[in-house]
């Protein structure tokens, strides 16, 4: 009997029918991908932090065309904040992200495929040592992408990658997916991920999904989004007019020396900063592979234009970080 057995008009009944399997131990998701194993289904995986967006069901989605199976990781991962930032008060809205990825459909080999399970663990399960967020008093194995970890992002914040690249670690050895998906607006960490997948050998396809785009202001969609007020999310939109003034300047003026075109960039958002909406942590224009810095941009290879910028919230004060990029 299939689950189509149990249809009813009744919306609501149908939706708890199809929800995923919420898996919250490890023990749980390795019986339930040997499963998979046997029946010889490839499976697509989404890690997450929750508060789910239009941008992390395209990736939902992505999967869903692509195998028979998909997981979705909901975890909160602490090792990648420092003692500074906002873990508390990161957003956490587990049920309303079960109700979306519970409506998500697709289909593959001509099957309808749905969100099959989600990954949902304690912070004990998955740092049975302890993840205190001063590194100095962690204790256990944490794995670090040398290169790539410690410009751009992990200048502004040191011990992220590291966080990152171990709680990805992990869950590759817990669910050993075929396919992994990531978003292009955290470009860095797919570059890191990357080549953790390269030189960890292993055998799991990387996919990047195009960044996705508030249809109104054009920010590309973030968690961190919802601590804006409407005032702020629409002035936010500056960060991409600054990127895309960027990326018209070298394919319609022919620019190609990023001195200048960092200095339009800067010269753009001056006024902003001067009135202290605004302040600019970085502004990047890298090699695609290693992410080393270009003195100009080859038509050939093109480049990376990334930047993070801190844009203060009207409704309390506060400076939200954001960052976005644009791939030439």
């Amino acid at each position: 009997m299939t689950i189509s057995d149990y249809y009813s008009d009744d919306e609501e009944l149908y939706l708890v029918l199809l929800q995923p399997l919420v898996l919250k131990t490890i023990d749980e998701v390795r019986n339930w991908r040997l499963t998979c194993l046997f029946d010889n289904k490839s499976v697509g995986f989404v890690p997450t932090m929750g508060a789910l967006h239009n941008g992390h069901i395209s990736l939902v989605n992505n999967s869903l065309n692509s195998n028979d199976r998909t997981i979705v990781s909901i975890f909160v991962n602490p090792s990648q904040f420092a003692p500074t930032e906002d873990l508390d008060s990161y957003p956490k809205t587990f049920d309303q992200d079960l109700e979306i990825l519970s409506k998500l459909k697709s289909s593959y080999n001509n099957l309808i495929t749905r969100v099959d399970a989600i990954f949902f663990p304690s912070v004990n399960e998955i740092y049975p040592s302890g993840i205190p967020l001063d590194v100095e008093k962690q204790q256990g194995a944490f794995v670090s992408v040398k290169g790539l970890s410690e410009q751009l992002e992990g200048k502004t914040r040191p011990n992220f990658f590291r966080g990152v690249s171990t709680v990805i670690t992990k869950f590759f050895n817990i669910i050993t997916p075929t396919n992994v998906y990531f978003g292009q607006k955290d470009i860095q960490q797919v570059l890191v991920i990357k080549k953790l997948i390269k030189d960890l050998i292993y055998p799991i396809n990387l996919n990047v999904v195009p960044i996705q785009r508030d249809p109104e202001t054009n920010l590309a969609l973030s968690s961190r989004n919802l601590y804006f007020d409407a005032k702020s999310r629409n002035f936010a939109s500056i960060v991409y007019k600054s990127l895309n003034l960027i990326e018209n300047l070298y394919k319609e003026n022919n620019i190609k020396d990023c001195g200048i075109l960092k200095e339009k960039f800067s010269r753009f958002l001056k006024p902003h900063g001067d009135s202290e909406l605004l302040k600019i942590d970085y502004i990047s224009i890298a090699d695609k592979e290693n992410l080393m810095e270009l003195n100009e941009i080859d038509s050939n290879t093109g480049a990376i234009i990334s930047c993070a910028i801190y844009i203060k919230n009207n409704q309390d004060g506060k400076f939200i970080r954001l960052i976005d990029n644009i791939i030439v």
